[in-house]
């Protein structure tokens, strides 16, 4: 897939590394202009080309790869909505046959069922391809892809994958990559929440910051939540998590979609959310996860001690 023309919608800041990567390796690279684009210099000195619309884009490419923020993008993107390309028209109005469309965003399975179908009414192919890991990995190349769809295709598309990603699963069929994300992300951001909410009752109730970490570190709180957490607890800084609320709290309002239509168990994922919405309410959609700590405190009631040893 050397040689094939791409396109890419989406260079926020994990569509940008990914973007990058792409260049640097030679692939033709063309990215839809957008005011929500990450600052494109250092693309176009590499050469990449820029679209004005989705339709545009969709014509002259034989990849099109998308990492937006969730299902009402993607939909717009391809099927067309006041804002998505000319005419109000998606992308699909325009697909040229044979093209092979990859999602890379986070999305509700049942809209990723009936894109798929669309994308393949329009005579293409589907990939729904979501990431786990953070900006700093996407642009050093080493995205985890979780990938549902024909397997086939997913062979043809492996090399393109592979100059951005260093682990691609693939999961199953169409639909079951992004189930897979919403999975993983709930699992992840459940277990930030629910060490976040402790760390606001142990720095409540004078317990140092760094005792909490140190003895949960050594026994069942250990894990990679903790150690993404640890930076905001020990010393106020919230970079090692740069993943802001309002997206946590899109992903878990998608899984809890996701369960409610299979009919599966939820009681603690609609915790979860909640404490994210009451996160979002107080603290802004912007704010990074790790200042869940202190949006749970109730504070001034008991003031956090330093610590000797």
């Amino acid at each position: 897939m050397t040689q094939l023309r791409i396109g890419l919608v989406g260079v926020g800041l994990m569509g940008h590394g990914i973007a990058l990567n792409l260049a640097r390796k030679g692939h033709p690279l063309t990215v839809l202009q957008h005011p929500g684009n990450q600052p494109l210099d250092e693309l176009l000195a590499l050469g990449v080309g820029m679209a004005d619309d989705v339709q545009q884009l969709a014509r002259q490419v034989q990849v099109l790869l998308l990492c937006v923020t969730g299902s009402p993008q993607v939909e717009a993107v391809l099927l067309g909505s006041g804002q998505a390309g000319a005419g109000g028209q998606g992308a699909l109005a325009a697909l040229q046959p044979g093209t092979v469309v990859i999602d890379c965003s986070t999305a509700i399975p049942s809209s990723t069922q009936r894109v798929a179908q669309a994308v393949q009414a329009a005579g293409g192919h589907f990939l729904d391809a979501p990431m786990t890991r953070t900006p700093r990995e996407a642009r050093e190349g080493r995205l985890n892809l979780l990938v549902g769809g024909d397997a086939a295709v997913l062979a043809r598309c492996q090399p393109l994958l592979e100059c951005f990603a260093e682990n691609i699963t693939h999961t199953g069929p169409v639909g079951t990559g992004h189930r897979m994300k919403l999975l993983h992300n709930y699992v992840s951001l459940g277990s930030v929440a629910l060490i976040a909410e402790a760390a606001a009752c142990a720095l409540d109730a004078q317990v140092a910051p760094e005792v909490f970490v140190q003895v949960l570190a050594k026994g069942g709180g250990a894990g990679i939540a903790l150690e993404r957490l640890r930076p905001f607890l020990i010393e106020q800084d919230a970079s090692a998590l740069r993943f802001a609320m309002g997206n946590a709290l899109k992903d878990l309002g998608y899984y809890t979609t996701m369960a409610e239509d299979g009919q599966a168990a939820s009681t603690i994922a609609e915790a979860v959310r909640a404490t994210y919405a009451q996160a979002v309410q107080q603290g802004g959609a912007e704010a990074l996860v790790p200042q869940l700590v202190e949006n749970l405190r109730k504070k001034g009631h008991f003031p956090a001690s330093g610590h000797g040893e």
